[in-house]
């Protein structure tokens, strides 16, 4: 029935067109009214999220001072408040969902998030896998030992080292050292605890969370030497070309104005770094 309404239609529109193609004397088309231009969708086609009127972040929870749980359980740190401005200038309320770091980058990877924010650092592995916004922070690669013991970066090899399972930090050390010198743990806290039970030699992780381990537990220290330097950025799922132009849009407006930095400044102060 639909398709007979259909056939009836294009016909009656086809008379009239004809109709008035007879009155106007001329076989020329009619120049187009104002108001008929198509407009094509912008590239990267609508922003859409898992949810409705949610930005939804990914996260691993327990890499101070970029993400953890304060004493009240909520969400707080570098990344949380990046985040939390960022979805203000979209317009969606921020969904926080706390996880391993590999499941966190898994969300992203197949849309159970939007993004994942865990102190990410953009890899060509990752870039395989998802895209990366614009980088808002910059990380470094250090080494945390117990103080007097001795491991240098040149013995490192001969170490056993501990690092959070996922991170640029383990795909360093087992590139340079092998996977027979290195144990992942499920995050930074878990490998600091190793080390202070005589389960590693040392740690490698990012310098911001090695601060804040250090500062927790007596007895250890941080070598002077960095290891890897890299950028921080922002993962999304592989294609997904409107959110990340929304997102690097966003930051584009937050590091104008200077939240970005006032954010990072506040959790790092400028004598730590």
């Amino acid at each position: 029935m639909k398709k007979f309404l259909s056939v009836l239609m294009a016909a009656a529109m086809l008379l009239s067109v004809c109709a008035l193609t007879a009155c106007g004397g001329s076989e020329e088309p009619a120049p187009e009214t104002e108001g008929t231009e198509v407009t094509e969708p912008a590239e990267g086609g609508e922003l859409t999220t898992v949810t409705e009127g949610v930005l939804t972040m990914s996260t691993n929870a327990a890499f101070p001072p970029y993400e953890l749980t304060n004493d009240a359980g909520e969400y707080e740190g570098i990344d949380v408040e990046i985040a939390q401005a960022i979805a203000e200038k979209l317009g969606l309320e921020l969904q926080i969902d706390d996880m391993d770091f590999d499941a966190a980058l898994m969300a992203a990877q197949n849309g159970k998030s939007d993004m994942v924010m865990a102190g990410v650092t953009v890899s060509e592995d990752r870039l395989l896998t998802m895209d990366f916004s614009e980088s808002y922070a910059t990380g470094v690669q250090v080494v945390i030992v117990k103080e007097g013991a001795d491991v240098t970066l040149d013995n490192l090899g001969e170490m056993m080292i501990g690092t959070q399972r996922g991170t640029t930090g383990y795909i360093y050390c087992t590139d340079d050292y092998g996977e027979e010198h290195v144990i992942a743990y499920d995050n930074g806290i878990t490998a600091v605890q190793a080390l202070m039970n005589g389960q590693v030699d040392c740690v490698v992780i990012d310098k911001a969370p090695a601060q804040a381990f250090v500062e927790a537990n007596a007895g250890l220290t941080i070598l002077d030497t960095e290891y890897v330097t890299e950028n921080y950025a922002i993962g999304v799922a592989k294609g997904n070309t409107a959110l990340l132009d929304a997102i690097n849009g966003a930051l584009a407006e937050l590091t104008e104005d200077g939240t970005i930095q006032a954010i990072i400044d506040k959790y790092i102060p400028a004598e730590a770094e």
